[in-house]
Order: C-alpha cells, then structure tokens, then sequence
C-alpha cells in the first residue's frame, strides 16, 4: 500500500467512525457473518438493541489491514463507540457479560431499544 492509499484508507475510517455512533469492522455482514468472532459482537449489539453501523473489510483488502493499524489491534472484529475504540470479541463479550458494555453505551448516550 503506497503513501497515498494509506492516506486515503485513514481517511475513510475517520469518516465512518466520525459520522456513526457505533462501528463495527467485522468480517461479513450481521445478516451473514463470515467468521465466528464477527457474528458473537454482532450478536451482542443485536441483543443489547443499539443501532450499528458494519463494515465488511472482506469486501476491501485496504481496510481490512488498515482498520489494524488505525487500532493498533491486530484482530477482527473491532468495535468503535462513539469514535473510541472498544476491542475485539473477547472484549466485547466480557464487557456485555459484566454489564459494562451497556453502562458504557448508556454514558455515551447511546439509544437502545429493549
């Protein structure tokens, strides 16, 4: 990936991030998660009833590794809250069983539907 590209693939994320609440990089889709660890953090959303956003980095090789960088977490799924980075499914899943997760979701504002 030349200097350019890189540039370009930043800026893409900062605008997703920037523009929605809650992002999910995640292989596939929440309809048809391609890896077990994308479906469990989707899952998790699902359940709790937030909105999200998703973005398949299958469906661009740029992101997929930029996303990695952007983190510095060498892992997908990554979750974004409200522009912070929040972790992988590990992470997630500890903070949804802790009631964490949702503390955070309700201290960013975050609407959800029970």
């Amino acid at each position: 990936m030349n200097i350019n590209q890189k540039l370009d693939v930043t800026a893409t994320i900062d605008k997703e991030i920037e523009e929605n609440d809650i992002v999910l990089f995640m292989k596939g889709t929440p309809v048809f998660p391609m890896c077990g660890f994308s479906a469990a953090v989707s899952q998790v959303l699902t359940d709790i009833g937030v909105k999200f956003h998703s973005i398949n980095v299958l469906d661009n090789p740029d992101i997929r590794e930029g996303i990695k960088e952007y983190s510095k977490w060498p892992t997908i799924p990554q979750l974004y809250v409200k522009k912070e980075f929040i972790g992988g499914c590990d992470i997630v899943k500890e903070m949804h069983e802790s009631g964490e997760l949702l503390e955070l979701l309700n201290s960013k504002k975050i609407e959800i539907n029970n």
